[in-house]
């Protein structure tokens, strides 16, 4: 977890080459050399630090470089560890250190900050990144959940005045998270004083960090089960129970008989994937399991975050994404519940990752190895993405080669919670998802298929739903382009068909002209405003759904046909990396996906008039 550890004292003996001692030791473990940033940073503030620590009389106390937060890649710079002045226990301080000689709030936030050297993308306060480290550590980390009281954290900027980052002290400082310039040297020294005794060493307290338990601590364990349990009463029936009993049976025999399996959950959409898996979540964390929730959708895991840590924010650490375990250990995690799991990617590697986290390693093999029982929900047709790889079959193949028991179980097989089953037979059969060809709509007491003229009449219908108290989305195929918010926050109105436009959803994580942030479109009011993407939908259920099929997927003759070019999604541009047959499929699924997201009802609406004219057909 530690790139290089050493004492204080220790650290003189190799001070003058420690950049290079460290960049080894990341070679070997990471397969990639340093930036010249890291060196810079290796070279200049590690010194800075350890001067201070000298300076104060803490020459015993352990040094932890680059420490690794437990089931992540993050890393904090430094935390210290020794012997509490008055308590006589540990103590361990957490330390980002910074070389910024100037800062100032971004935008009057209190909780962003701009950085000349980064231009004019913004970056968190330093003293809440490092109290998020601390809460992280607090969470997953059993001695430091045992005795929170010993871990503290500072932010020290031991190249800065405090007129050059005055604006970083409107946030008042706390235990977890303060800042300390150089000018407040003497100040910092004071505090190392009030953390750690002098001639006192912090091996043996160092030794109990490094080799402690990493899984979510039992005080957020049992958060998560009342937050989640208690919010919502889960009733499970038939497949549903089947699998959830089934998932607590393999957690309970892997921790008798230390063995390892694999649960693959399928079915269609409204087949009570996620109902599983957050009962799954709540009871595990009831039992005290070590167990965490994961998806690949933001979407889909800010909602989470929003709805189960309303009340009680540490909650959320609970809900992570499938890229969270590029660097986890194998089995810290009793069960591992990971939803939506047809959108698992080839790696977990993106364009944010650091180069010393791109191992090269499959997404699915990081997930097999994170948990003891590994919980794969998900449904095949909803595979909208190149690079998406979660099937059964291919999540069977990774794990029996693991040498990993594998247990199927299909949700379709007899039950279908919400939403129709006759309906998502005809969507699957009229998309030709299924074989046999296309059939009309006979009709579902328990759900509505309607076909709009136009999508000022498609737009309506819904309003009206809307007006019943019910909830509604209009969602289309990605055929427009998709600006940015103008300059006075209104949204440019880029889905546009004949005399009526609406915007998309937004893209970022913040509401602008009050329209939801694009995690929130499928689940906040305001959503209604602007149509979504699949990006956006999926995942989500609502009442009543609008459909636009776009000019990329049209019905000619007595068959479906796929037009690329009139397709806007960028990660379809590629034709070395999607085949047009690739193409042919994804579309399918995604308006697979758009057209099954109502639980009432349903509106389509083509923008060409050859399959408008097909769809009438289907659904009469």
């Amino acid at each position: 977890m530690t790139l290089y550890r050493t004492s204080v004292e220790g650290f003189s003996a190799i001070e003058h080459h420690f950049a290079e001692l460290l960049a080894d030791r990341m070679s070997h473990r990471t397969g990639r050399r340093p930036s010249d940033s890291e060196r810079r940073s290796w070279e200049r503030s590690i010194p800075a630090l350890r001067a201070d620590l000298v300076a104060a009389g803490l020459n015993d106390i352990e040094m932890l470089i680059e420490y690794q937060l437990p089931l992540t890649s993050k890393r904090a710079d430094v935390v210290l560890v020794g012997q509490h002045p008055v308590t006589g226990g540990p103590s361990y301080l957490v330390v980002e250190l910074k070389q910024w000689s100037h800062a100032e709030c971004f935008e009057d936030s209190d909780s962003l900050v701009r950085i000349e050297q980064y231009g004019s993308r913004p970056v968190t306060h330093p003293a809440l990144q490092v109290r998020d480290y601390c809460d992280y550590m607090l969470g997953f980390n059993a001695v430091l959940a045992e005795a929170p009281e010993t871990l503290a954290g500072v932010a020290y900027l031991h190249n800065a005045t405090d007129a050059g980052v005055a604006d970083l002290f409107r946030l008042p400082g706390n235990d977890l998270g303060r800042v300390f310039t150089g000018q407040r040297r003497g100040e910092f020294r004071e505090f190392l004083h009030s953390r750690f005794a002098p001639g006192k060493t912090g091996s043996i307290y160092a030794d109990r960090l490094e080799a402690s338990r990493i899984a979510p601590s039992k005080q957020l364990l049992a958060l998560a089960a009342e937050e989640v349990q208690r919010r919502e009463m889960f009733v499970l029936l038939d497949e549903q129970r089947d699998a959830y009993n089934y998932v607590l049976h393999a957690v309970e025999r892997a921790r008798r008989s230390n063995t390892k399996t694999a649960v693959i959950v399928s079915g269609g959409p409204g087949s009570g994937k996620s109902v599983i898996a957050l009962s799954l979540l709540g009871e595990l964390s009831r039992q005290g399991r070590a167990v965490l929730h994961a998806t690949g959708s933001r979407s889909f895991t800010q909602t989470l975050r929003k709805v189960a840590g309303k009340r009680a924010p540490r909650v959320q650490k609970m809900f992570t994404y499938f890229n969270s375990f590029i660097a986890a250990e194998a089995n810290d995690l009793d069960a591992l519940i990971l939803d939506e799991a047809h959108r698992i990617r080839e790696t977990s590697v993106s364009r944010w990752t650091k180069a010393e986290h791109r191992t090269g390693r499959p997404q699915i093999e990081e997930l097999l190895d994170a948990a003891r029982v590994p919980v794969f929900l998900l449904d095949e047709f909803q595979v909208v993405r190149p690079g998406e790889q979660g099937t059964v079959d291919d999540i069977a193949k990774h794990a029996t080669v693991r040498g990993m028991h594998v247990e199927k179980i299909d949700l379709d097989a007899q039950f279908r919670c919400g939403g129709s089953e006759e309906y998502v037979l005809w969507v699957k059969r009229l998309l030709g998802l299924e074989p046999g060809g296309p059939l009309e709509w006979t009709g579902d007491p328990g759900f509505e298929v309607e076909v709009a003229d136009s999508p000022f009449e498609l737009e309506a219908s819904l309003a009206t739903k809307l007006e019943g108290g019910y909830s509604a989305r209009i969602a289309a195929g990605y055929c427009w382009p998709w600006g940015d918010p103008r300059e006075d926050g209104s949204l440019p109105a880029d889905v546009h068909i004949g005399d009526w436009s609406r915007p998309w959803n937004l893209k970022g994580d913040r509401s602008v002209g009050g329209a939801p942030a694009a995690a929130l479109w499928a689940t906040d009011p305001a959503g209604f405003g602007q149509v979504g993407c699949v990006y956006t939908a999926q995942g989500f259920e609502y009442d009543y759904s609008g459909v636009i099929l776009g000019p990329d997927f049209v019905w000619r003759d007595d068959r479906w046909v796929a037009i690329r070019e009139a397709n806007k999604d960028p990660d379809f541009r590629n034709r070395s990396r999607v085949s047009d047959a690739d193409f042919d499929r994804l579309i399918r699924n995604v308006y697979k996906v758009l057209m099954t997201r109502g639980m009432r009802g349903v509106t389509l609406y083509s923008t060409d008039s050859l399959t408008q004219q097909h769809l009438r057909t289907m659904a009469l």
